[in-house]
């Protein structure tokens, strides 16, 4: 697989609603729900506001891209945010900051997630990806659509982001 490694959709689940438990942690449970559910870089992440999950659609401009991004707010997310009521304060209020009060830093979440899972935030983007092309039939058309979500400019480097290519080149072998 090309850069960082995925988890299962399911296990991702797992573990955000097992850290949403804990008071401690709970702001990083949510991120991780946030993170495969809506398959965003985590510099988009971090600038997330409460008021930006507020309703049933997220959008955004990509920091890296400056494109738009239109995304429903699925149930998992819904869910989550319903758990996380109480630390809601401002609508113009980050919404993952730190015990020191400060937002998140990419190296802090990149810390605790590779400590924990040996996985990163990129990761968790990819998990995203692999759990909709798999869920939807591995077929091309899906990637297609992930290449459009993930504003790649070919099917080629989706099926590299996704360590597709490689699997069907090991199978090849495996065949033989």
């Amino acid at each position: 697989m090309v850069g960082s490694d995925w988890i299962e959709f399911e296990k991702a689940l797992h573990i955000g609603n097992r850290l949403m438990k804990n008071p401690k942690r709970k702001v990083l449970g949510l991120y991780i729900i946030c993170a495969v559910n809506f398959g965003l870089r985590i510099g988009d992440l971090l600038k997330l506001k409460y008021s930006d999950l507020q309703g049933e659609r997220l959008k955004l401009e990509e920091e890296k891209t400056g494109k738009k991004v239109d995304r429903k707010i699925n149930h998992y997310v819904k869910d989550a945010l319903a758990n996380f009521q109480q630390e809601m304060k401002e609508p113009d209020q980050f919404i993952f900051v730190s015990q020191k009060g400060t937002v998140y830093s990419r190296q802090a979440i990149n810390r605790f997630l590779n400590d924990q899972w040996g996985i990163s935030s990129h990761g968790l983007r990819k998990s995203f990806g692999r759990y909709v092309y798999e869920s939807n039939g591995s077929c091309e058309d899906i990637l297609i659509k992930l290449g459009e979500i993930f504003n790649h400019s070919s099917l080629a480097i989706t099926k590299r982001y996704l360590g597709i290519r490689q699997k069907e080149i090991d199978d090849i072998f495996d065949a033989m």
